[in-house]
């Protein structure tokens, strides 16, 4: 007889995961739940457009059985909890030197947060995605004193080049920060374990949990060979 299937667990931080991933968890937990895609709205003039694609939509099977769940909205304007928490997040010398190191050692990390194959817009400057990357690996950053407001206030003023990078820096901060903790009021809202297939984003929530003192069953799936 087979042992039964472990708990519910909600996949992070991403909306989508490889379809092994998918079978992975399959044969270990009960169900797998998925947030839709996170399209954050720094000020009422500036955000990110939501991706309305699902895994559902290549496991409709798994939707039916109620093995996988979807739907769960992270999208909208920052609420004041999420401020707070994210400001933490930023105001942490530990959680900054974390993603600092993933941003310049780990591509996966870096391919959630930019796209490397486009030239992106920093300040009135084109630049080639991978140049901007490397600039934003600089060590000052890590040490720059970043907030939230800041950010925003950034966000709807003409930019000079050094401006612009701090802004993409800052909004990276920000998109890493709010996946989590909308991971972390999600699993204590509908009573879910979390897991994921990121090192560097494991690394951070469990950092974040044990300074603010919760505790979680957070899981690491490794990936081998995909």
């Amino acid at each position: 007889m087979k042992p039964p299937l472990g708990p519910h667990v909600l996949y992070y931080p991403f909306h989508r995961c490889h379809p092994e991933t998918v079978h992975r968890l399959l044969a270990r937990f009960a169900t797998i739940h998925f947030r839709d895609f996170m399209a954050l709205q720094l000020t009422p003039m500036t955000g990110m457009t939501a991706f309305h694609e699902r895994m559902g939509a290549d496991f409709p099977d798994l939707v039916a059985n109620g093995r996988r769940v979807q739907g769960y909205d992270v999208s909208g304007p920052l609420s004041i909890d999420l401020l707070v928490a994210i400001d933490r997040d930023l105001a942490d010398p530990s959680w900054r030197r974390l993603f600092h190191q993933a941003l310049c050692h780990d591509r996966r990390f870096q391919r959630g947060l930019f796209d490397l194959t486009h030239s992106v817009k920093v300040g009135k400057t084109t630049v080639p995605g991978a140049a901007a990357l490397l600039n934003l690996m600089e060590a000052a950053f890590q040490q720059h004193r970043f907030q939230v407001e800041d950010i925003k206030a950034l966000s709807s003023a003409p930019l000079t080049v050094e401006q612009g990078y701090r802004f993409e820096y800052g909004l990276a901060l920000i998109k890493t920060s709010a996946s989590l903790v909308y991971t972390d009021h999600l699993a204590y809202r509908h009573y879910l374990q979390t897991v994921t297939d990121s090192p560097a984003h494991f690394a951070l929530f469990e950092h974040s949990a044990r300074r603010d003192g919760r505790i979680w069953a957070n899981h690491l799936l490794v990936r081998q060979g995909y």
